[in-house]
């Protein structure tokens, strides 16, 4: 049970505004905040925070609390569990009149796995060779606490040499019971270690590198009651002072390129932790105000996170620009090379984040076919009546030079006619169009087919996908493609007959790609390989929908 005195001692030293604002995003409403309320779905923010009175309350559905009620509603937790997240995430120590917490046991095991993984690292000389060779110096592997994970088994004898509980430290997400029930086996074996940490310094997981040629290169712990790597950026707990010093942050794409940024100078640099930048970051992201550089690698999937990430950061306000390191080197080779001025003089040219969306959105066009131009149009017009109206004013300029367009193409309403025949000129991707428009008359549906698909696989039909997923019910393609009576809405067996239609195309043409592809890795290809043509689609071609993998 924890100590009364304990809880107290709490609540006085967290403030609503951060306990709040760590989950979603607040904007000051003169002496209040305000957001978009997280419990019920609306447009016009009617959840009001207040600082002075360290009370939260919604006006549109009435529901309010203190900073303990918010985190309890929000993450569904029992009272004693969101007192122990909100010390964790404080790194507050609570005390206790009889029995234990998860939390505590979960961070004291943490932290002691962390420091025996650091002592390995010095024992393996592959792994510390490897972080040598990539440029890493040994002040930084001590900075941020590099270690290495060796066998499965040494990791079970330690745990039960240093009394640590099993169950416990897989609640943690250091080990997992076997898929049997029968035992536990380790995560992240044979892999350079780099832990994650709140921001306010306390860890509560790690990423892994391999050093054994393993198919999927990284790998982070799973998530947990401490671990959500939605909500996380790693180095930020390092960043976060020159973060809120210089106005600046700069988010990169890999562990290697935090290290080696702070090393070189640049230490208000941070990563995500193999997935893209969502608007779960935003809160993280709005503190202290900064500038926002995304410094991504310039090949085909940097490119995409760079599109991705600068139309979500501008549409939400920030300022910032874009960094594409060129020649299939990313930050941390270039800093290694010893070439720092390089990329401290590419990041003072970076491109700014409206300019650069316009740009890569149009460019997705073939300017010279009319139907293909008024195809970039209407993609450039969703995003820039997307922006504030000072803003979108501004670069309506800039919008229709690169569309060879008059301005005045912007201050016209979209047409549903045009959208509608634009989507009857493509009868052939009807199956796609197909399963979007029943999405959009049965929008229930929509997390099952997320669950078996990846946006990008839609191709041509990705956006229009997105704009979907984002409830944009005004987007001029989703309209024409609502009122064309030539695209039918299925129900539900349909839909999944479809989808499994869709997929067995899918992974076919994925695996030609893979196997007649020079840039992937022998180990690599193999894994692809023997993952679709052994598993995935003879398990489509039974009737089974599988859920969509990351790796694949």
């Amino acid at each position: 049970m924890i100590d009364n005195a304990s809880i107290e001692s709490l609540k006085n030293s967290i403030d609503i505004i951060d306990v709040i604002g760590g989950f979603i995003e607040l904007r000051k409403a003169g002496a209040n905040y305000k957001a978009n309320c997280p419990f019920h779905g609306e447009k016009t923010p009617s959840f009001v925070v207040s600082p002075s009175k360290q009370i939260y309350h919604c006006f549109g559905c009435g529901v309010g609390g203190d900073s303990i009620k918010f985190v309890m509603e929000l993450e569904k937790l029992s009272y004693p569990e969101a007192i122990e997240k909100l010390a964790s995430l404080n790194n507050f120590s609570l005390t206790y009149t009889k029995g234990s917490s998860d939390y505590s046991d979960s961070k004291r095991i943490l932290e002691a796995i962390g420091q025996w993984y650091i002592k390995n690292l010095d024992r393996n000389s592959v792994a510390k060779a490897y972080l040598l060779q990539r440029g890493i110096s040994q002040n930084s592997i001590e900075r941020f606490d590099i270690g290495y994970v060796p066998k499965g088994q040494e990791v079970m004898g330690f745990l039960q040499s240093a009394l640590l509980p099993l169950p416990q430290a897989s609640e943690a997400g250091i080990i997992a019971q076997s898929e049997n029930g029968q035992g536990f086996y380790a995560r992240l074996v044979e892999r350079i270690t780099f832990p994650i940490h709140s921001p306010s310094a306390s860890i509560v997981g790690f990423g892994g590198r391999t050093i054994t040629n393993h198919p999927a290169k990284y790998i982070n712990s799973p998530q947990t009651k401490l671990f959500n790597k939605s909500r996380l950026l790693y180095g930020y707990h390092l960043a976060k002072e020159s973060i809120y010093k210089n106005k600046k942050i700069i988010i990169c794409e890999g562990y290697l390129d935090v290290v080696m940024f702070h090393q070189a100078g640049f230490t208000e640099a941070v990563a995500g932790m193999g997935t893209a930048l969502t608007s779960e970051h935003l809160p993280m992201l709005r503190k202290g105000d900064p500038k926002v550089i995304l410094a991504y690698d310039g090949d085909k999937a940097g490119i995409a996170a760079a599109l991705k990430a600068s139309q979500m950061l501008s549409l939400a306000g920030f300022d910032g620009g874009v960094v594409l390191f060129p020649d299939g080197q990313d930050p941390a080779d270039l800093i290694a090379k010893g070439e720092s001025e390089n990329v401290a003089k590419l990041l003072r040219e970076a491109k700014p984040l409206i300019p650069f969306v316009l740009e890569k959105i149009v460019g997705q066009y073939d300017l010279h076919d009319p139907r293909a131009k008024e195809a970039g149009f209407g993609a450039v017009k969703q995003y820039i009546d997307s922006l504030t109206p000072i803003i979108k004013d501004a670069y309506i300029p800039l919008a229709s030079t690169l569309l060879g367009l008059s301005t005045s193409f912007f201050g016209k309403g979209a047409r549903v006619e045009t959208a509608r025949e634009n989507f009857s000129q493509r009868r052939d991707d009807v199956e796609q169009l197909s399963i979007l428009k029943t999405l959009i008359e049965n929008p229930s549906l929509i997390d099952n087919v997320l669950s078996v698909i990846n946006i990008e696989m839609f191709g041509v039909y990705a956006n229009l996908f997105r704009a979907l997923i984002n409830q944009e019910d005004t987007h001029p393609s989703l309209i024409g493609l609502s009122l064309d009576e030539n695209i039918p809405i299925m129900d539900e067996a349909m839909l999944n007959n479809a989808l499994r239609i869709f997929l067995i195309k899918h992974y076919s043409l994925k695996l030609k790609n893979v196997s007649h592809s020079e840039e992937i890795s022998y180990d690599k290809k193999s894994y692809l390989i023997r993952k679709i043509r052994t598993d995935i689609i003879p398990r489509l071609k039974k009737g089974e929908l599988v859920a969509y993998d990351h790796s694949v």
